[in-house]
């Protein structure tokens, strides 16, 4: 109808003019709250008859003895300055105003310089490599990996197996050694993945003994028929123990470098204890409480960080307290690369179970002491049966002259030691040292947790000529064939012998 008014729809408000609506609202609910505390303030606290006003305003007698004559003397100081200020502004009011303004630019400049220091890292995905490690089939089912380095077995005059540390692999072994120098001194390096890292299968009741177990299956598996050296670094040190504990007739002998104990070891002193952890942060510190309490809420921080997929940095991820030098080797791009190969070699499986077991190890019950290793005589057992087996052996040792029988562990332990070591502080050796007092320790100064060990040659060369002397090469046809006349002649005599006891026997003569 033309006479009929029309209706106005109204218009629906979009979601961005809705929050726009809201922000206004709210900024003005705020200035007006602003305003009403304003007030409170000024009628109860400001005024001349509140207490603040009496004590403190310029009529009090705080304001005349030590409020004006500060003032008189400051303004008295900076009075040259005041011809620089404008003429309507009150000087003091001014120069407030120009000291808290001047504190906020230096924070905020503060703020930047520390921003553009330490720039954020771009975070590099974890890559998963293809298989590339030798397998062996242990006694139960399981497939251990190793590699394997320098010189062949037959013409190895040393063996060395390494097991890793916490969250390595089997690529690590002893981080930058030249293949040359394993050829100089003639030195066969095994290093191997733990069960659950890299490519070896799990264990599923996984202890320090089975782990020595593993080892020994390795040696002999590889071919190493002679005694071998162990070598351990840091936590890695806790199977290097074992293996002196487990299998000291395997051992040639054993090379430590910061070597890692349990840090609740009742044997420790006060001292030796205070001097280990306060050198540790406090997220370390929790961590370790969470593997000897709590170790299933290890899993949770894990996956935050080294299962997360991404790479990051070993300090962060460790909880690691790093001095200069330890800090500027982890920086480098040659070690960064080394570092994040290992990790996500490390990490292939994705199984956050081998993880949590290897912290657990760190602060449980071995299953043993360091002192087990002390070189000792060995000790007569209580009871008439001990007493009769002891007064058998002592006979026989007249009889055959037989030398007295030892405990412990018979050959050399070398320990390396950073003095500026706060991942393994030198407190801890100090403590091996005074459990094992044979073994030898070798202090390090200004060196820390990762300078001695990684990337360094002449270090290494340090290190293997303290443990084997002047470099001879590898074994030569020669030595070889001379190793196998002399085990043909063993042979020899040992069948001899035992003809010779056939002979004399009256019940093979009647035959």
């Amino acid at each position: 109808m033309a006479g009929a008014s029309r209706v106005r729809v109204p218009e629906q408000l979009s979601l961005r003019d809705k929050i726009t609506e809201f922000m206004k609202a709210a900024a003005e609910i705020t200035v007006a709250f602003g305003k009403g505390c304003r007030d409170i303030v000024q009628q109860s606290v400001v005024k001349e008859d509140s207490y603040i006003a009496r004590k403190f305003s310029k009529g009090s007698y705080l304001w005349r003895r030590i409020g004006k004559p500060c003032c008189d003397c400051v303004c008295h100081k900076l009075r040259f300055f005041n011809h620089f200020l404008p003429e309507d502004k009150d000087p003091l009011h001014s120069w407030l105003v120009i000291l808290v303004v001047t504190l906020i630019a230096f924070a905020v400049l503060k703020i930047n310089a520390r921003q553009n220091a330490s720039p954020v890292p771009l975070m590099k995905k974890v890559f998963l490599h293809p298989p590339s490690a030798s397998l062996i089939v242990l006694p139960d089912g399981r497939y251990l990996a190793y590699k394997e380095q320098g010189v062949s077995a037959e013409r190895a005059r040393f063996s060395l197996i390494v097991p890793h540390t916490f969250l390595s692999s089997r690529l690590a072994g002893i981080p930058g050694l030249k293949a040359s120098l394993l050829e100089e001194f003639g030195i066969r390096l095994l290093t191997y993945d733990l069960p659950g890292f890299g490519e070896s299968d799990p264990h599923p009741n996984r202890n320090l003994k089975s782990s020595a177990m593993d080892m020994l299956h390795l040696a002999n598996a590889v071919g190493v028929n002679d005694k071998f050296w162990v070598v351990g670094y840091s936590s890695g040190s806790l199977h290097a123990w074992a293996a002196l504990r487990y299998i000291p007739d395997r051992l040639a002998g054993a090379a430590m470098f910061a070597p890692m104990v349990n840090p609740y070891d009742t044997m420790m002193t006060k001292e030796e204890r205070r001097g280990t952890w306060e050198k540790w942060t406090r997220k370390r510190k929790f961590m370790y409480f969470l593997a000897r309490r709590f170790p299933s809420f290890l899993a949770y921080f894990y996956h935050q960080s080294f299962l997360s997929g991404k790479h990051g940095q070993i300090d962060k991820w460790l909880s690691l307290s790093l001095g200069k030098r330890d800090r500027a080797l982890i920086e480098d791009p040659i070690n960064e690369e080394f570092w994040q190969r290992d990790v996500e070699e490390s990490i292939r499986q994705g199984n956050v179970k081998p993880f949590v077991e290897e912290a657990a190890l760190q602060v449980s019950n071995w299953g043993f002491s360091l002192a087990d290793l002390k070189l000792q005589k060995k000790r007569r057992g209580k009871g008439m049966l001990n007493w009769l087996k002891y007064m058998i052996n002592w006979l026989e040792s007249l009889l055959n002259e037989a030398k007295e029988e030892y405990t412990g562990f018979l050959g050399p332990i070398h320990l390396w030691q950073g003095m500026d070591d706060s991942v393994v502080p030198p407190s801890m050796t100090d403590f091996v040292h005074r459990v094992l007092p044979g073994a030898a320790v070798h202090k390090l100064p200004y060196e820390g947790h990762f300078t001695y060990v990684y990337f360094c040659h002449e270090c290494h060369r340090q290190i293997f000529t303290t443990l084997f002397g002047t470099p001879q090469g590898p074994l030569n046809t020669i030595e070889i064939d001379q190793a196998l006349v002399e085990g043909d002649s063993k042979e020899q005599e040992e069948t001899e012998k035992q003809e010779e006891v056939k002979l004399g026997d009256p019940a093979t003569k009647s035959k």
